[in-house]
This record gives structure tokens, sequence and C-alpha cells, in this order.
């Protein structure tokens, strides 16, 4: 099992503290979520209807011509792999692991660089995948790079797969409008920007008849009838979107202005979270974690991911960094 933000039930039963004590910014899930509507009660009773309107509401969302609803980007994530017979695949080493995990356990080779892939592993590869914005380092791509990349893999017979699902705050940089020619794919989530992890509502963009392909793998009913009405409202709703895309950013940078007066600098990050190197950062983890603080945990390089906190828990986040750094410095005096 890979190791995720959100695992706080798994933290809870570590240190011994209840559930409801906690303050998980182990994820990168705003905590200010899009309001969930009240919903009849027959949602819940029939089977999900097609997705029609729901592909309507993300096609003018992400500005796109071909779109394809699944059960969050994770199930895109999982099946992309098995629609390729076996390749070389390069994607940066520091990345969400499930990338890696999912096209390994598929039989490909999957060769990691730092950040941009030099020419070499540009001309070797079949498929290039990133995050952009990187999870967890905040890297973000320019789009003519992506394009100049995806025009020379495709020219070969090669994909280029970007996994968007932090991008939501920051659209001028997003592919989607790109999507529908050969060989370029598109993961975008309503977990993170909307807040919404629970819905397990994503989408799949790229070319149509790949996508047809793809939901007839996928079958019928992939996204509950809850989840399509509450996520077809999200995505129509400007005036929230615009909103978030004003608060998030000033959000961010309290919190890097927060783990900076610390001692911990961030060394990148995006309108949902910061990313902090740290030579310590397990130890970090486990004070923060027996003053009811879970944070993401990276092994390597050694670093430690802050979401943002809820409005009311800023001082609270303060005061546990206050009280660890200085048990740290101490220890090491």
């Amino acid at each position: 099992m890979l190791e995720h933000g959100g695992n706080l039930q798994q933290a809870a039963q570590q240190y011994g503290r209840p559930l409801t004590d906690w303050l998980d910014v182990s994820t990168g899930i705003n905590p200010q979520h899009y309001p969930i509507p009240a919903l009849a009660p027959a949602l819940f009773q029939r089977l999900p209807p097609a997705t029609d309107t729901l592909h309507v509401a993300a096609r003018t969302y992400y500005g796109c011509q071909h779109v394809l609803a699944c059960a969050g980007s994770q199930a895109a994530l999982q099946l992309l792999p098995t629609l390729r017979a076996p390749c070389r695949v390069a994607m940066p080493r520091t990345m969400y692991q499930e990338h890696a995990h999912a096209w390994q356990r598929a039989g490909h080779q999957v060769q990691f660089f730092e950040q941009t892939p030099d020419s070499d592993t540009l001309n070797q590869s079949d498929v290039l995948l990133v995050c952009n914005p990187n999870n967890p380092t905040g890297h973000v791509y320019h789009p003519d790079t992506l394009l100049d990349w995806h025009a020379q893999l495709v020219a070969r017979g090669g994909w280029l797969v970007v996994d968007e699902a932090f991008m939501d705050s920051t659209p001028q940089h997003s592919l989607a409008s790109h999507t529908g020619q050969a060989g370029l794919w598109v993961l975008r989530s309503l977990g993170k920007f909307f807040g919404l992890a629970g819905l397990r509502v994503g989408f799949l963009l790229g070319e149509p008849t790949a996508l047809a392909h793809v939901e007839s793998l996928l079958g019928p009913w992939t996204i509950t009838g809850p989840s399509q009405m509450v996520a077809s409202q999200a995505l129509a709703d400007h005036g929230w979107q615009q909103q978030m895309r004003g608060h998030l950013p000033a959000q961010s940078r309290q919190l890097a202005q927060v783990l900076s007066q610390h001692g911990l600098k961030p060394a990148g990050g995006t309108d949902l979270f910061q990313y902090v190197l740290h030579p310590a950062s397990r130890e970090l983890q486990q004070a923060l974690a027996k003053e009811g603080i879970w944070t993401r945990y990276f092994e390597s390089p050694s670093a430690l991911r802050f979401g943002l906190p809820p409005a009311n828990d800023w001082s609270r986040l303060a005061q546990a960094l206050h009280h660890v750094t200085q048990q740290l410095s101490d220890s090491q005096l």
C-alpha cells in the first residue's frame, strides 16, 4: 500500500488520539468546500442517470469538447496503463506515487527524471507523464513546453499524460482546451479545489474514440446520482469559483508565511498546499502528530507537505509549529 495524505484514522490509532481531536493538513483538499445543496431522497433510491448533464457542465467548465466522467481521476489513472502494450514511461521522481505504481503494475518500464526530462529521456520514451502543478513540489510546466513534448511524442505514436488535479485555481496553465487530439490525455478532479473528494468525481479528457473505448471498459453507473447533481452544480457556479480563485492564493501565502516564521520556509507549493524540505521531516511529522496536527511525510527527498487549515485553526497550527520547532532546535544544541 502506498502512503497518502488523509490517512487520519491510521494516525489516530498510532498516536492514541480521537479522530475529532486532530487538525488534518495532510491533504491538498480545500477546507472551504463547495456547499452541499439539499438532495432529494429519490436520488439515493434510483440508479444513477446518464452523465449527459454532468458532461455538459464539465465541457463548459474545462473549455474542451470531449470529456468522460469517472469515479475520481484515480479510476482513470489506473486504467490508462492498461490501454498500451508494455512500453517506456518517463515521469518525475518526486510526484504523486500512484502514477508510477499503476504503470509498473501493468508491466511498463518506468524511468524517472528530477523535474524536466532531458532530450535523451524524451526521445527514448513512449509515454511522458507529469502532474501540473506537480504534487508535491508545486512545479508548474508551461503549456507551450508541454505541447512541444506532445508533438514529439505523438509523431511516433506516443502519449503525453497530464494530471491537472491542482490546476483549477490557475486555469490559464491548463491543456484542457487542447485535448481531443491523439496522444494527449488530461486528468481533472473535483476533490481538491472544490473540496469534494468524497464525491469521487473526476474526468478524463482526450480524443473521442479513445474516450469511448475507456467508457466501455468502465461500464455503467460509474458516478452516483447524488454525486452527479452536486458536481454539475459546482462546475456551473462561476461566482463561487471566482471567489475561491481570490481566496485560496491569499490563504496559501499566509501558510507559507506561518511556516517561514518557524524556520520551515517552503521550497514550493500551490494555492492549496506548501512543500517543505527538511532533513528531520520524519521527526517533525511525529512531533506535530503528538500535538494533534497531521501532515504528509515524504521520505526522499525528506519533506513535509502542509495543506491549508480551516479558518478557525490557524492559531492552533502556529502554536504547534512553535512548540515542535523549539523542541527540535533544543534537541540539536
